[in-house]
């Protein structure tokens, strides 16, 4: 894995875009982001106006280094998560396409990644959460994060649950 203090782009985002912006934002506040404003929301900014249930520091994520299927490169996304037993689930909304997201894809074709959360990087595997799985995992992103239900409804397709379980 390259130096984790290097900012990679996502494979859609030009240099100096929003995942970089997040990225550094996360590294420097140990893993979490601060809640967009109104204008920030507006402007593109991809956290999300305060929500109930999570403390002023914003919002926790993660950083999912995976290797584009493409380009064979690591590419970092700042991700929602949910603690699942010793690791993380993730979900691949898209912020509501049609389209599954490229990170998604990536780790269908290679499903071994590293997250970074916190100042914590840890070596993962990817499995898709099924069935009973999914929907407990689901319910309650979708109750924490009601936009979730939104990105679904809006994309007409199930959203994937990917749980990263430690290597």
């Amino acid at each position: 894995m390259s130096d984790p203090s290097a900012i990679t782009t996502n494979e859609a985002m030009p240099p100096g875009g929003w995942n970089e912006r997040i990225i550094a934002e996360f590294r420097m506040k140990g893993g979490y982001v601060a809640w967009s404003s109104t204008d920030d929301f507006a402007a593109g900014r991809p956290i999300p106006p305060w929500i109930p249930g999570f403390d002023e520091r914003g919002m926790p994520l993660v950083l999912l280094h995976h290797t584009g299927v493409k380009t064979g490169r690591e590419l970092i996304n700042p991700l929602f998560y949910q603690s699942v037993g010793d690791g993380w689930a993730v979900f691949a909304t898209h912020g509501g396409s049609p389209r599954h997201p490229a990170w998604y894809r990536n780790l269908v074709a290679n499903p071994r990644a590293m997250v970074e959360t916190g100042t914590e990087t840890v070596p993962v595997v990817a499995r898709l959460a099924e069935g009973a799985e999914r929907a407990r995992i689901w319910s309650k992103e979708v109750a924490d994060i009601p936009k979730f239900a939104e990105f679904e409804a809006a994309a007409d397709r199930q959203i994937p649950v990917v749980v990263l379980e430690r290597a």
